[in-house]
């Protein structure tokens, strides 16, 4: 069965230019988080889907990012930013998916939870401010958008990320995937270099992990908003 599943997505990884783009964003986030690559891509042609995970549940977000890949009319190249990884890690297996790319992100192993991954870590500088609510659900406070996630934004872009944030299920944060689709399809990564969620020592590990093909960006954990031409690019060589 995996020969078959290798034999079959061998030929679409590497001879075949891709043009349906799936991006799914991560915690405290939404799909607007890729409105600059979005743009970028559409003016190249790409079919592009940003993916509106509920981050109610790790499964939650897997389906919705299965139900975004079904829309795509052939091969898909699936992007994941932050908590993304861990979604796009698991949703990769679908067959239509035929490659990956990972932009700050949490990638798992088989069996991993996002805690799993962190844990060998030293606790990241934005991990502190995390705020649980009585229903179980994870925000960011103003600090922790303004010194940690956004730092290479202006103001008033950290303001509308604050205010627009998506809560993030605790329960989410332990959920283990089940087999990591980068075993079998090839991946690219972008690691931020002034990372305070994702840091780049857990970030190189990673990339060596999953033998990507690594671009590191002077950025924050969020260059598909700092530096949109920039993760858009390494998108679209994932792409060629």
């Amino acid at each position: 069965m995996a020969a078959a599943a290798l034999l079959s997505f061998t030929p679409l990884a590497q001879s075949q230019a891709l043009k349906n783009v799936v991006l799914v964003h991560g915690a405290f986030a939404d799909g607007s988080s890729w409105s600059g690559v979005v743009s970028l891509l559409q003016a190249k042609g790409y079919n592009v889907i940003a993916v509106q995970n509920p981050l109610t549940s790790l499964e939650d977000d897997v389906a919705a990012t299965k139900r975004a890949i079904a829309l795509m009319d052939g091969p898909v190249l699936l992007v994941g930013h932050s908590y993304g990884g861990m979604v796009v890690t698991e949703a990769g297996n679908d067959p239509k998916v035929a490659r990956l790319v990972y932009v700050c992100a949490l990638i798992p192993n088989d069996g991993q939870s996002a805690t799993d991954v962190l844990q060998p870590y030293p606790a990241s500088p934005g991990s502190a401010e995390f705020r649980p609510d009585s229903s179980g659900f994870l925000s960011m406070t103003a600090k922790g958008i303004n010194e940690h996630f956004a730092q290479d934004l202006s103001p008033k872009e950290r303001n509308i990320i604050f205010a627009t944030q998506g809560p993030w299920a605790i329960k989410a944060t332990t959920t283990k995937i089940s087999t990591a689709a980068w075993k079998q399809k090839p991946a690219w990564m972008v690691i931020g270099t002034e990372d305070h969620m994702v840091i780049p020592q857990l970030a190189r590990a990673e990339a060596k992990m999953i033998n990507a093909k690594t671009t590191e960006l002077k950025s924050s954990h969020v260059p598909m908003v700092s530096m949109p031409e920039k993760v858009a690019a390494v998108i679209m060589d994932a792409a060629k």
